[in-house]
């Protein structure tokens, strides 16, 4: 179904203003880990006229025993954050489509000004989760809105997932894909400056502790620091990453990236005295990959390096926890969701660009876990998510809700 081009542009902008007004007031409500509940039930309200079915969905806490649950935290509990599922249903004989994003937020960046204010400056709304994910929020609100006002009817189903808890490695989306709902294909809106990624590489967070013999600085050849084991499981862990990274090259969609899987070491913790050495260190992380390895592959191939290169001492004392296991995602670059959304690019008057994703999201929950093919496309840039300058421009959450309208009508027309 193809939509007439005037008609189209003539009710986003009907309903653009309220759009932003539902992006700043979501923006105001502080949605990270655990604070959820107050943001989906008023995003309930606001987006249930324009779907036949609206309904905030329970997560049992039985959830937390799922192997693919990711960053557990003691005594944890999801009385008040349930996920937001909507659909539109097709008339029949059309094919369906699950359109996914997420209301959690990471907490502020320091020296970010307003961060839960949603304020809108020149065009650009500001603010944590502008882009990442409140804006592809409102994108998915101006789209239904507008094939709601047209009148248009569909053959396929549409499933909306509005999760929780991406940021923290997926335990949203996983509640979701355990539920009954299947689909010829799905889109998780993240920013991606309104390019096509049919390809998401991978993302393993580690906790690794070294372990050590404590004792007096006068003990030299008596004691093991736990702090220098951790520093040289550091350097052999991105050793290990450069050789992936090497042997990961060749990929078409990645190559224009110098390092798009990334190992990152972010915090450390080690020792209760200057003059003693620590019996103790541990120190976090994320090592990206690319679809040449899987998450399994990577967790064993991290270990298996620190026993092989670790020197004497390391290899049998360390432990590495892995709290959050994001595989890769990939379908064929000529898929037909591909394709659609390529269409509805042009038919847009925005030049469609496919692309890999250099980070990783939600979307191998769909592909990988419940066999449906998946993409991820969305307003705004990713280079500003989780930053101090967090933003997201109006005409993108236009632009890109008139592509999802378009993808909707055609997909499931």
């Amino acid at each position: 179904m193809e939509l007439d081009s005037q008609k189209l542009t003539a009710a986003l902008k009907a309903r653009t203003d309220e759009t932003v007004s539902l992006l700043s007031d979501l923006i105001s409500i502080p949605s990270t880990r655990g604070n959820e509940g107050p943001a989906m039930r008023y995003l309930l309200e606001k987006i249930k006229p324009l779907a036949d079915t609206c309904e905030l969905v329970p997560i049992s806490d039985d959830i937390q025993k799922d192997p693919e649950y990711s960053f557990p935290l003691e005594n944890f509990t999801y009385a008040d954050q349930p996920n937001l599922r909507l659909a539109i249903k097709g008339s029949g004989g059309g094919k369906s489509l699950i359109i996914n994003t997420h209301m959690d937020v990471v907490p502020a960046s320091p020296g970010q000004e307003k961060p839960f204010e949603g304020r809108v400056e020149d065009g650009i709304v500001w603010g944590r989760g502008a882009c990442d994910c409140k804006g592809q929020v409102a994108t998915l609100y101006l789209a239904m809105a507008a094939l709601k006002d047209l009148g248009v009817t569909l053959k396929g189903d549409v499933i909306g997932h509005v999760v929780i808890e991406e940021e923290n490695g997926g335990n949203g989306t996983l509640a979701a894909i355990r539920s009954e709902d299947r689909a010829d294909a799905a889109i998780v809106l993240e920013p991606t400056d309104l390019k096509i990624l049919p390809s998401i590489r991978g993302a393993v967070w580690f906790v690794t502790t070294c372990y050590g013999r404590a004792g007096h600085s006068g003990q030299a050849g008596r004691t093991v620091s736990a702090l220098k084991e951790a520093i040289r499981a550091i350097e052999i862990l991105e050793g290990y990453h450069d050789r992936l990274l090497a042997e990961s090259k060749g990929h078409p969609l990645y190559d224009q990236w110098d390092n798009p899987m990334p190992i990152t070491f972010g915090m450390m913790e080690a020792g209760d005295w200057p003059a003693m050495a620590p019996s103790r260190a541990t120190f976090k992380g994320v090592m990206g990959f690319l679809p040449t390895r899987t998450k399994e592959q990577v967790m064993q191939e991290m270990q298996d390096a620190l026993k092989a290169e670790g020197g004497d001492w390391l290899p049998d004392h360390f432990e590495m926890d892995f709290i959050y296991r994001h595989d890769c995602n990939e379908i064929p670059a000529d898929h037909p969701i591909v394709k659609t959304l390529e269409a509805a690019c042009g038919e847009s008057g925005h030049k469609p660009e496919v692309s890999g994703m250099p980070a990783s999201c939600d979307a191998w929950f769909y592909s990988n876990l419940i066999g449906v093919p998946t993409t991820v496309f969305g307003s705004g840039t990713l280079g500003v998510a989780h930053s101090n300058q967090e933003q997201i421009p109006v005409s993108e959450v236009v632009k890109g809700a008139e592509i999802l309208a378009r993808t909707i009508a055609s997909w499931c027309g």
